[in-house]
């Protein structure tokens, strides 16, 4: 895949969304559709360093492709981040920002022939909210879809009400929000015995992970305990 330029984005508005995240709706001017596939990401070159390579910050589309130049991110705020403090406390309405994209290969398989497992935690359910919308908006065929997606507690869950709209909307999709710091009425724990339970008679399945590594590696790790192959596994790193 050739390096594309740089080109320039303009913040055209942003949300205080939980009490450590924002969404930011970012406008490229020189083009008339930004064009991208769902579970891709762009980087930003961000003036908080003098090393090149040390200003990049990488975030997946949380928007789906619908033919405008607007694009959305969603941006948790790291205590030691650089650049999330940068976006939080520099960035305004108005703002310019060098960014390169869109990039990435972490995106659906030509064919939905399988059941679908979306397993993520924190903003790791941006890429999945494009590919989902993406999925509805042009009515592609799947089998089923699983979202699961963990936090912490129900001041953390991201995009619940939308998700669940979703739910209603869409036949075979299915919301498995879980909380590992607080008891309610949906799933406790982390987000691994959700997908095993579902998993106990081995469907045909491809796995999309996205979050932080622990996460990942104990999900590759147990996917393949459970029978399947590694290239059922598809990942998408953050932090």
């Amino acid at each position: 895949m050739a390096l594309q330029p740089w080109r320039k984005g303009k913040v055209v508005r942003i949300e205080d969304y939980t009490h450590n995240t924002k969404r930011f709706w970012i406008q490229v001017p020189d083009v008339q559709s930004f064009d991208f596939i769902p579970g891709q990401f762009v980087t930003f070159d961000l003036p908080i360093h003098e090393k090149p390579n040390k200003r990049w910050r990488s975030y997946s589309i949380a928007s789906w492709p619908v033919g405008t130049n607007e694009f959305e991110l969603l941006v948790v705020l790291e205590p030691h981040g650089l650049g999330t403090h940068y976006l939080f406390h520099e960035v305004s309405v108005g703002s310019e920002l060098s960014f390169r994209g869109p990039q990435g290969v972490f995106t659906l398989p030509e064919k939905l022939d399988k059941e679908i497992f979306f397993i993520c935690t924190g903003t790791g359910i941006a890429p999945f909210r494009s590919m989902i919308y993406h999925i509805m908006l042009h009515k592609i065929l799947f089998h089923e879809i699983y979202l699961i997606f963990g936090c912490r507690r129900k001041t953390d869950l991201l995009y619940y009400n939308e998700l669940k709209e979703l739910e209603r909307l869409l036949p075979g999709f299915h919301y498995h929000p879980t909380l590992s710091r607080e008891e309610w009425e949906g799933h406790h724990g982390y987000v691994h015995p959700v997908y095993e339970n579902l998993c106990k008679n081995k469907p045909g399945a491809q796995f999309f992970l996205c979050g932080w590594k622990n996460m990942i590696d104990e999900g590759k790790k147990r996917i393949v305990e459970m029978g399947y192959d590694k290239k059922a596994i598809h990942q998408e790193l953050y932090g």
